[in-house]
């Protein structure tokens, strides 16, 4: 039996595939890092697929606000990702999988299925929570099912200057907290926007000065 140390290489073959979930607010880089990772094993000469879902652009893109971006596979909820893998006559080796928070749970077991199934890594990327600090679903999924859970550590601040945990949906300059799980919106001028805050003053409603101060209800 081969003696193997730390040092020893790895034997051919024996790395399992990973189930990775990569989450934190609004502008924490999770799109770019999605697209630095396709990248950085596309160009090791693996075979990928990058999915989305409700992306900013409004398209089957993966968009980032610092203006990178790609085409990518849009996750409808009737898409059988497991079906989508395995169809293809190239093997798939990992699938990069930017707003995963929007999956269905169904779409979010698929992944663990092709992970363990198939030996396809997946990295997703996404939201842990919505606009009233309520987890969504597949990201709930994730935690459970992932093999590891990342959150993303480029800093994000609230209008106070305290780390940015959680996204408010502003609505007519006022924080709501009742109405759909998901609307998309953006960051800029818009009937319906974001904005990154501490707990702090998400649980108070406080967007900060000239924003409104307190909570609203849903337009």
């Amino acid at each position: 039996m081969t003696d193997l140390s730390a040092l020893s290489p790895a034997p051919a073959g024996a790395r399992d595939a990973v189930l990775k979930f990569y989450f934190g607010p609004m502008d924490c880089g999770k799109s770019t890092l999605a697209l630095q990772m396709n990248y950085n094993h596309a160009r090791q000469g693996r075979r990928g697929l990058v999915l989305t879902k409700h992306d900013r652009s409004g398209g089957p893109r993966v968009t980032s606000r610092i203006g990178l971006g790609r085409d990518a596979i849009e996750v409808e909820d009737d898409l059988d990702l497991v079906a989508l893998v395995t169809s293809h006559d190239e093997r798939i080796d990992y699938l990069i999988c930017d707003e995963a928070c929007f999956y269905t749970v169904g779409q979010i077991e698929q992944l663990a299925d092709l992970v363990d199934e198939h030996g396809v890594d997946v990295y997703a990327f996404g939201l842990a929570s919505d606009f009233r600090s309520v987890m969504f679903p597949a990201a709930q999924r994730l935690f459970e099912l992932a093999d590891e859970v990342c959150r993303l550590q480029v800093e994000v601040l609230c209008w106070c200057g305290r780390p940015g945990l959680l996204n408010a949906r502003v609505v007519g300059g006022k924080m709501v907290r009742t109405g759909e799980q998901v609307v998309i919106g953006d960051t800029a001028d818009a009937p319906v926007r974001y904005q990154v805050l501490c707990r702090r003053h998400h649980r108070a409603g406080q967007l900060g000065e000239g924003s409104g101060s307190e909570s609203g209800s849903a337009a």
